[in-house]
């Protein structure tokens, strides 16, 4: 067997805290990188995956220590015994890294060109006018429209896809032999996810390079890497081909990764969590939990041709019209979830803004209860805007730092005349923490001191003190591990059955809205493409735009896609 592109030895990571005290964040790892192939590092936030990657390139923090007998073997050469200037040759170079958020990895201030060729001028000794030349065919050949235009725009002025494929132009620049892919997919709409898996499994197998890919979530990777290595706190717990981790896993953690993912053909009463399988007992299947509607459901919300329109200034005293929301009718069911999906610039969070008076709609009608919402003036509204309450994607943007959570919950009850007094509101924040399952010490903590799972669960919290009949989640699990996701889909899930809550779910992710969803509606450039009970739309879609969607829900094991059009070599 030849000799492997890298190989990570006895890997010990450890940083320096403010109290002096090591905080070990791997824990004496070893794994090969083999030429020619794509590596999955799988995990959860927290287990060490970012910090095996970054400690490749050695751009770890000063407060990282290196254990004594650690190995990161390039071709031969220990990397950890590198010199400065022997690394500024490597990275970039020889070993190039394709961040999760290319917004905040390009730099705004210069053309994306211009950062394409300074990568090419610095490594390959290139002249301005070839890098020019070979930046516009870098951009050709990882897909991005018009090359020759772009290649002068800003960063600000491409989508988030399109950064995407400057980023990983930019990477393969200098032909690399590994190319390290840092949650690339995480943020993007399913069909961009499909098109940047799908380059970059291209590129691997084009160029011969090595690709190491991290990432949450094992149906990405499933399909089209070689093999995963499977990481917790620290540790390995499973590495294998990909085809034995999907379908013969050993270790309980890779079992528990793999049955937290909502899938297209199962949809049971509650979503297995990592707890469920660390437990040591055999994990049992729920059973299955019909969805839709019925001619019989209450209906507490009618939407009727919902539009809205937004303007911007065009030249001095001109300005343009730009049509967000289209004609938009619908209708949702108490205690029921509506799942709204569609890319980014569907439209489908401004139906759910304009639905809460955060936009003022431009014509149409809302019904609540028999009543307009969207006529009435502010005065009325007040009386409504509390059973209408909404989770966003973000829970630290939406949360105030400076409150205690106990602040947080008790705000809203307090403007809105809930509780008779201090001592009643917080006896109510701490039942609706409880609820949430929020630990009895949760009341008295700061935002930051949570995870992202548990700060979603105050948000929620927060919405709850309302007593809300409709809940608003727009992308409110998408930023999440999917452990974690799991967690708060069975929350949602729990809430809805005790309080007949109605969701709207906003979504990109096509496996999430069907096991939530009674129905799903399909937004595309604003308009309402395709609407029907959620394994209706799944099983049988009418709309073309509808079947591109679902074509790419990445499906893990067995593969399809790329197999079928020959992209990627059987692992």
């Amino acid at each position: 067997m030849s000799e492997p592109l890298v190989s990570i030895q006895n890997l010990r990571v450890a940083f320096r805290m403010e109290d002096g005290e090591p905080f070990e964040a791997i824990k004496g790892i070893s794994f090969d990188i083999p030429k020619n192939r794509t590596v999955a590092l799988v995990g959860e936030s927290g287990s060490g995956k970012s910090v095996t990657s970054m400690a490749i390139l050695r751009l770890l923090p000063s407060n990282a220590e290196f254990g004594a007998e650690s190995k990161i073997l390039f071709e031969g050469k220990d990397l950890l015994q590198e010199d400065p200037h022997a690394l500024r040759k490597v990275r970039g170079g020889n070993i190039a890294m394709i961040f999760q958020e290319p917004m905040t990895s390009l730099n705004p201030v210069f053309t994306v060109g211009d950062q394409i060729m300074e990568t090419l001028m610095l490594h390959m000794g290139m002249g301005r006018r070839a890098a020019r030349q070979k930046a516009i065919s870098l951009l050709t050949e990882c897909g991005l429209p018009e090359p020759e235009r772009r290649v002068d725009r800003y960063p600000h002025e491409l989508s988030g896809g399109q950064q995407q494929r400057v980023m990983i132009a930019m990477a393969i620049a200098c032909e690399p032999k590994l190319l390290i892919a840092d949650e690339p997919t995480t943020a993007l709409d399913v069909t961009i996810q499909k098109q940047i898996l799908k380059l970059v499994a291209d590129l691997q197998k084009a160029r011969g390079m090595s690709v190491l890919f991290i990432t949450h979530d094992l149906d990405v990777v499933g399909e089209f890497a070689h093999e995963a290595v499977v990481m917790r706190e620290g540790e390995i717990r499973e590495h294998s081909e990909i085809r034995k981790i999907f379908e013969s896993p050993q270790d309980n953690y890779t079992k528990a990764l793999i049955k937290c993912r909502p899938h297209l053909g199962r949809r049971p009463q509650r979503l297995a969590v990592i707890d469920d399988f660390m437990q040591g007992t055999p994990y049992k299947e729920p059973p299955h939990r019909p969805r839709g509607y019925s001619h019989g459901d209450e209906i507490i919300l009618d939407v009727q041709g919902l539009h809205k329109t937004f303007f911007s200034r065009e030249g001095l005293f001109g300005k343009r019209a730009f049509d967000a929301v289209k004609d938009v009718s619908f209708k949702l069911a108490k205690g029921k979830t509506l799942g709204i999906v569609g890319e980014s610039g569907s439209g489908k969070t401004t139906v759910g803004l304009t639905l809460m008076r955060l936009h003022e709609a431009t014509a149409g009608k809302a019904f609540f209860n028999g009543k307009d919402i969207l006529s009435m003036t502010p005065k009325e509204f007040k009386a409504y805007k509390r059973r209408i309450q909404i989770v966003f994607q973000n829970p630290y943007a939406s949360l105030n730092p400076r409150f205690t959570v106990q602040d947080i919950l008790t705000e809203p009850m307090m403007l809105h005349g809930i509780g008779s007094g201090a001592q009643e509101r917080r006896r109510l924040a701490a039942d609706l923490a409880d609820r949430v399952g929020l630990s009895s010490n949760a009341l008295s903590k700061y935002p930051h001191e949570f995870s992202g799972g548990q700060r979603q669960r105050i948000a929620i919290a927060r919405c709850l003190t309302m007593k809300p009949d409709i809940l608003i989640c727009d992308e409110s699990v998408s930023a999440l591990d999917v452990s974690v996701q799991a967690q708060v889909l069975n929350l949602l899930q729990d809430l809805q059955d005790e309080f007949r809550l109605s969701y709207l779910f906003i979504s990109h992710d096509l496996s999430v809205v069907k096991h939530i969803s009674d129905q799903v509606m399909v937004m595309h450039e604003g308009v309402l493409v395709e609407q029907a009970d959620s394994d209706v739309i799944y099983a049988n879609p009418q709309h073309d735009y509808t079947r591109e969607l679902l074509a790419s829900i990445p499906r893990g094991w067995p593969r399809d896609s790329f197999n079928a059009e020959g992209a990627l070599a059987e692992a």
